[in-house]
């Protein structure tokens, strides 16, 4: 099948359009959260509360018709409240199932890091396999699956840091950080206009959110392009600041992300850029570094000392 982008392109800029009527001033930020979605992947927002991303997260299901389902994460929240459990039936004498929130297109888990291990790590197998498991039984979730988990990088009292394996299951972090002035007077003129998340229209269905997905995939990554990539990815693996680096998980990540960000570009090949803008946000959350050191600044340099074949 040939990838045809001048034909998708009118989905792509409805849904850019109408997420930027809800959020103001962060188009960078949807751009990478759509990466994220139509990667096939999910989304860890790092950032202090109230800038934005509950608007998000509910503004992006409603303008694909999905169904949005929230969960504030606390430390007495219980696997089956997320993924939900086998109840008595009086009436026909068996255990039916309750369906938990993860049931959903857009699942917001709000501070996933004051969630205890035990519950974080009910999010696992529904990240990565869109089902879950109960009493042995699999339950798949509605299609497109996607997570927008976000997490406090500043208040870390009462929480529990997400292992390694869960950081793994996200394509990609970012921060949406604090509107300009001029975006805050947008803000506020917005609010007494009555512009709200319920004032959204929809804007593409889930079908066309498939469509895409199948479309991004097809964008051509050039095998020079595709080994600089695995250049960049062994390079934390070998420095000497990383204690951990990044896993083939996050290589075929950061290729899917890549091709996604070509097609949001209307072009249908990726090139070097695309892989230099995403590597941050798609390797630093994925990387250990040693010694207290920042992640984005080894990242600034192996981007820097890593040549592209």
């Amino acid at each position: 099948m040939t990838l045809t982008v001048t034909h998708s392109r009118p989905q792509v800029e409805r849904l850019i359009a109408n997420l930027n009527q809800a959020i103001v001033g962060k188009a960078a930020a949807i751009r990478l959260v759509l990466v994220a979605l139509l990667s096939g992947g999910h989304a860890l927002l790092e950032d202090v509360p109230g800038v934005g991303k509950t608007l998000l997260a509910k503004s992006l299901a409603r303008s694909i018709e999905g169904k949005f389902q929230r969960i504030q994460c606390t430390p007495d929240l219980l696997p089956s409240d997320l993924t939900g459990t086998n109840i008595w039936n009086p009436q026909n004498g068996g255990f039916e199932f309750l369906a938990g929130p993860v049931f959903a297109n857009v699942l917001l888990a709000d501070e996933i890091n004051r969630a205890t291990p035990r519950t974080q790590s009910a999010l696992l197998e529904v990240m990565e396999e869109a089902q879950v498991t109960i009493d042995g039984v699999s339950y798949p979730v509605p299609e497109p699956f996607f997570v927008i988990a976000t997490q406090n990088p500043v208040e870390y009292q009462g929480t529990f840091p997400l292992p390694e394996a869960q950081l793994d299951r996200f394509a990609l972090s970012l921060s949406l950080g604090y509107p300009s002035a001029t975006e805050e007077l947008q803000m506020l003129q917005h609010i007494q206009a009555g512009q709200n998340v319920q004032s959204l229209q929809p804007c593409i269905s889930l079908q066309e959110v498939q469509m895409l997905r199948q479309q991004c995939a097809q964008v051509r990554v050039e095998p020079s392009l595709q080994q600089y990539i695995i250049d960049l990815v062994r390079a934390t693996r070998q420095d000497d600041e990383v204690s951990l680096g990044v896993s083939p998980r996050g290589t075929v990540s950061l290729q899917r992300a890549t091709q996604v960000f070509a097609f949001l570009q209307n072009r249908d090949y990726a090139i070097p850029d695309d892989v230099k803008f995403l590597a941050p946000h798609v390797l630093c959350h994925r990387m250990i570094p040693a010694g207290g050191r920042s992640a984005k600044a080894i990242m600034e340099r192996l981007l820097n000392t890593v040549a592209i074949s």
